[in-house]
């Protein structure tokens, strides 16, 4: 007999921070079911069938978490690195419009290729796509690496770079809906703990780079004392090298951990149908059967698809929302933001205000886990992520380095690097918890009386709002070109 009441987990769902499609693979193994739940069905006996163990083993939790970081390290590699982007861009007039390039080619690649792994996710062995892709993009970061002490034209080290994002964009797409589809069959724990890795990343990769900030900073500062360094290398070079180094090793290290999920006997039997590349019954050896069954199923997934595009769309343009604003500012506009006091060194004052941004978007996610934070109805998250427009001029009205001011004796409304801090906390929170939020309240049978409790429709409902979450990304990078715009009062394709 069902139980009514409902344990956390029931209601919990995993939290993805940036581009994350949630497409759950095992779903599609269950015969499809035409009709509604009952009023009384429990929701959490009901969505059983996710997964084939209610519990996983607390030895499995730290790959999933090293898989978690891995899928966001090259969106982090990228965005945290930028300080060594523009250093090497100085003096050269792609250095003002570089970071929206570089976010809007990076997010755009992301909704591609992403599009493309989850509509193939099923035709591929999960185990085989992690591995290729985080080799991958291993080398991709080894070659940011040693760009650290190869010194090309500007214009060319720019088409690098923005190559080198599209291709982690690509391979990090294949690698995301791939370590999604091994997480779902461990259970709603190791789900968990992939998303946090996912939120814990950026505040790690950003403490790295802070610390090799003021490393870096203290070189050159004794460099000008006189004390030799035995380099040639500036400050955001050898704070790049290091961080670049790090990634590498560390993505290195995630394959050392799929390679050892795979050798033990709960992956065989939980995700051994994946890694067999067969979605239906593996007694339809009838190609025919076979095809039938497959056509069925996807016009079913198209039903419901379009079902879910319709009934939850307040929850996809709260969440689409929440990121245009954060990529329209961050990082193009917040980067240009320089420190008011004067014995700040810009690359530290940079590399701290990533930090800031990490932690406070940890900081949104995780205070969804208490009741008086939670925020299930779709119309207060719209308006909750509307609201955020208002950071926009409060940015505009810190320290920003506009390439067109001639008077050197500017003095910004907000005076005050702290105030600006503060309000980038807060900006971060706000992001971190309204996405978050739209992320669990969209595919919740509990708490989104749209989906009238089709347990059918909850991974069909997180897919949506994961790809609107990444086109927000996108449309927040190009609208970074129109605030640019009103920042340098110039054409912001060109400065």
């Amino acid at each position: 007999m069902p139980i009514r009441t409902r344990s956390p987990e029931a209601h919990y769902h995993a939290i993805p921070q940036g581009p994350v499609a949630v497409n759950p693979l095992v779903g599609s193994l269950e015969p499809e079911s035409d009709g509604e739940l009952e009023d009384d069905v429990d929701v959490e006996h009901a969505g059983g069938h996710l997964h084939s163990s209610p519990s996983m083993d607390a030895k499995f939790s730290w790959v999933f978490v090293v898989f978690g970081c891995a899928v966001l390290l090259p969106w982090n590699v990228m965005i945290t690195a930028t300080p060594y982007f523009l250093a090497r861009l100085s003096n050269s007039p792609l250095k003002p419009t570089f970071s929206s390039y570089m976010s809007t080619s990076f997010t755009a690649a992301n909704v591609v290729f992403l599009a493309h792994a989850t509509a193939t996710s099923k035709q591929t062995s999960p185990s085989r796509q992690v591995v290729s892709t985080l080799i991958g993009l291993s080398f991709l970061t080894f070659l940011l690496t040693v760009s650290t002490f190869v010194h090309a034209t500007t214009g060319l080290f720019f088409a690098f770079v923005l190559m080198t994002g599209i291709a982690q964009a690509g391979l990090g797409s294949y690698l995301q809906t791939s370590c999604i589809a091994i997480a779902s069959l461990f259970g709603p724990a190791a789900m968990q703990a992939l998303m946090s890795g996912q939120a814990a990343i950026a505040v790690v990769v950003s403490g790295v780079q802070v610390v090799s900030a003021i490393a870096s900073t203290w070189n050159e500062e004794s460099t000008a004392s006189g004390i030799p360094t035995g380099g040639h290398q500036g400050p955001e070079e050898r704070s790049a090298f290091v961080f670049f180094l790090l990634s590498t090793i560390f993505l290195l290290g995630a394959v050392g951990g799929m390679f050892w999920l795979v050798s033990t006997p709960e992956y065989k039997t939980v995700a051994g149908g994946l890694e067999r590349g067969k979605y239906v019954d593996d007694a339809a050896s009838d190609a025919s059967e076979a095809s039938g069954l497959v056509a069925s199923r996807s016009t079913l997934a198209a039903t419901s698809l379009r079902r879910m595009i319709t009934r939850n769309a307040l929850f996809h343009i709260a969440v689409a929302y929440v990121f245009l604003v954060t990529l329209a500012v961050f990082p193009p506009i917040t980067t240009s933001i320089a420190p008011v006091n004067p014995n700040v060194h810009p690359l530290l004052f940079t590399s701290i205000h990533f930090f800031v941004f990490g932690v406070g978007d940890l900081a949104g996610r995780s205070i969804c886990s208490y009741r008086q934070f939670q925020v299930w109805d779709a119309k207060r998250l719209l308006v909750l992520s509307l609201a955020r427009t208002l950071f926009i001029p409060l940015f505009l009205l810190c320290n920003v380095q506009r390439p067109s001011a001639t008077d050197s004796a500017y003095t910004p409304i907000i005076n005050s690097d702290w105030a600006f801090m503060f309000i980038l906390f807060v900006f971060a929170l706000t992001n971190g918890q309204v996405s978050s939020m739209c992320m669990m309240a969209a595919p919740s049978l509990e708490h989104n009386p749209r989906l009238k409790g089709n347990k059918e429709d909850i991974d069909v409902a997180a897919t949506v709002a994961s790809f609107c979450l990444v086109v927000g990304l996108a449309l927040g990078s190009l609208s970074s070109f129109a605030v640019r715009w009103l920042v340098c009062d110039c054409n912001p394709l060109k400065s």
